[in-house]
């Protein structure tokens, strides 16, 4: 495991976040770079470091975190018009913070590629 990273600082209070969302899976806060109207990621509260991690985790636990993710964007209000989950892996897909979290994106019509 990677040393401390900036969600584990937001995860134990030392950082300040803008919550949307906490019980004892996962916690959701709005991202201080959004890319659109709606921001907002999704970190769970058992730290994996990259999506790459979630294939030898609990199914139980992934299964969790993921109905997380949906229970964050129907509390966003993006079940009508559509959203978008995105997990960086790796240096290439530029993951920032070592640290499983999904991006939930929305609020706008999205372009397709996206980057």
């Amino acid at each position: 495991m990677s040393s401390e990273t900036l969600f584990d600082k937001i995860l134990s209070g030392e950082i300040q976040s803008d919550a949307v969302f906490d019980d004892d899976v996962a916690y959701a806060f709005r991202d201080i770079n959004p890319q659109a109207p709606v921001h907002v990621l999704v970190i769970p509260k058992k730290k994996l470091e990259s999506f790459s991690d979630v294939r030898d985790s609990d199914e139980t636990f992934v299964g969790a975190f993921m109905k997380r993710v949906a229970i964050v964007a129907e509390k966003l209000g993006l079940e009508k018009d559509g959203y978008r989950v995105v997990f960086n892996t790796g240096a290439h897909a530029q993951q920032s913070v070592q640290y499983l979290h999904a991006h939930i994106i929305g609020g706008r019509q999205l372009t397709w590629p996206p980057g």
